[in-house]
């Protein structure tokens, strides 16, 4: 069976995600801040036939990204696919952001996918792999409010390429998934004020098929971006 690191896996895109995978016979290695959503989603994907591991892991805590991921990965095989879907957003005039929220935001939608791929992609280089990393539109565009967000995303969007490029020799892809907006529990949390209307969003279930047919990909190919969005447009 082959092997996915999801991270953000608890809840929203990342759950859903390894819900589909473990219905394909999949083994998953799981990270999120909740521990106890973790074990309860990994109780109900083991009745599948899959095998789960979980680690409870804050990435807004470099210190401790190493570690944790160090603990998952003695769980099992490595992992042929790892998917970089944890994230947060926040919503605010760029230059009267303090300066603690822009570090936060960085650490956790760019910072932090450094360190998991560095903490991961070497156990992977063996056997090859595929890492998929969670975009978004806002790396292309300029969106009033959401500036922090925008610049931490087009980071990633080129962190993936030049990740994609130094790990070709070694068999190892790199893509992203760029999404437009996703009705996820993102536009529920303190650091995020907007009045989108929700139902012309695209729903997790869509994102979720996204990141598994990139998983899925036969190994010979790459596609280096995928893009979706909502048939609306941007928001």
């Amino acid at each position: 069976m082959p092997t996915a690191l999801i991270t953000g896996a608890s809840r929203g895109i990342g759950r859903r995600t390894a819900e589909l995978l473990a219905q394909q016979g999949w083994n998953l290695l799981l990270t999120a801040r909740s521990i106890d959503q973790l074990d309860q989603l990994a109780d109900q994907l083991r009745s599948t036939g899959s095998g789960v591991a979980t680690a409870g892991i804050d990435l807004v805590q470099p210190e401790r990204v190493e570690s944790g991921l160090a603990s998952l990965l003695a769980h099992g095989e490595s992992p042929s696919v790892l998917i970089n879907n944890a994230g947060a957003a926040y919503t605010g005039d760029l230059l009267a952001m303090p300066l603690d929220r822009w570090q936060w935001l960085l650490q956790l939608n760019l910072t932090s996918v450094m360190q998991v791929c560095s903490a991961v992609v070497p156990a992977m280089r063996e056997q090859g792999g595929l890492v998929i990393n969670v975009s978004s539109h806002a790396a292309r565009h300029a969106f009033p409010q959401w500036g922090a967000y925008c610049v931490t995303k087009a980071a990633l969007a080129s962190f993936t390429r030049c990740l994609a490029e130094e790990e070709r020799p070694h068999g190892i892809r790199a893509c992203t998934l760029t999404l437009g907006a996703v009705n996820t529990p993102l536009w529920d949390a303190e650091t995020v004020q907007s009045d989108f209307d929700r139902r012309a969003m695209l729903s997790v279930d869509q994102a979720a098929e996204a990141l598994v047919n990139l998983a899925t990909q036969p190994s010979n190919q790459l596609i280096e971006d995928l893009t979706l969005m909502p048939a609306v447009g941007a928001f």
